[in-house]
C-alpha cells in the first residue's frame, strides 16, 4: 500500500501528554481530509467508544502550555480546547470513520505507533546490557562506554530531533 502521509509527518503530530503518546483532533483531522468539527461530532455520536484512555480533552492548563509551546496566537484558531487521541484511540477512530482516506491514515498512524514503541523498547534493552557490562569492566572500558553512550544519546535525538514526543504539559 502507498503512504498518503510520510512517517516523519505522523512522528511529528505525537505529543506526550499526561504520561501518554497522543495525537491532536486537528492533527488527525488534517490526516484524514475532514475538518475537526467533523471529526469530532462522529466521535461525540459514538462516545461511549471513546473511554478516558483512548482519547481525552486536554485541561486549560495544558491548553495553555501547547499554544505557548507552538506559538499559536490568542487571536483566530481554536475557540475550544482540544480532544487528543491516544494509540487505541486512532484504532478505534476507525470504527467511526469509514472512508478510505481515513482507513489508509489510520494504518499508516498505528504503524507508526508501533515502531516508535519498538525503537524504545531497543534503547532501553541496548542501555540495559551497556549499564551490566560497565559495571562489570568499568575500567578496562570507561572510554568506550562514554563514547557508546553519547552515540545513543545522539541517535535517540535523530529519532525524533523536534522532541514534540518529549512534551509534557505543566
Amino acid at each position: 500500500m502507498k503512504s498518503i502521509i510520510p512517517q516523519e509527518v505522523i512522528e511529528n503530530k505525537i505529543l506526550l501528554i499526561r504520561g501518554k503518546k497522543v495525537i491532536l483532533d486537528k492533527d488527525l483531522a488534517a490526516f484524514y481530509q475532514v475538518e475537526t468539527k467533523v471529526l469530532n461530532r462522529a466521535v461525540k455520536r459514538n462516545i461511549d467508544r471513546f473511554p478516558e484512555d483512548f482519547m481525552f480533552r486536554l485541561n486549560k492548563n495544558e491548553f495553555d502550555n501547547l499554544r505557548f509551546h507552538f506559538g499559536t496566537s490568542s487571536y483566530g484558531g481554536r475557540r475550544y480546547i482540544p480532544f487528543v487521541f491516544t494509540e487505541q484511540g486512532v484504532a478505534m477512530l476507525s470504527s467511526v470513520l469509514k472512508s478510505k482516506r481515513a482507513i489508509q491514515a489510520n494504518i499508516q498512524i498505528i504503524r507508526t505507533f508501533t515502531r516508535l514503541r519498538e525503537i524504545i523498547i531497543s534503547n532501553r534493552e541496548l542501555r540495559i546490557k551497556i549499564e551490566e557490562m560497565e559495571r562489570k569492566n568499568e575500567s578496562k572500558f570507561k572510554v568506550i562506554f562514554d563514547i557508546i553512550k553519547k552515540l545513543i544519546a545522539t541517535r535517540e535525538k535523530e529519532i525524533n530531533p523536534n522532541k514534540r514526543i518529549g512534551f509534557k504539559a505543566k
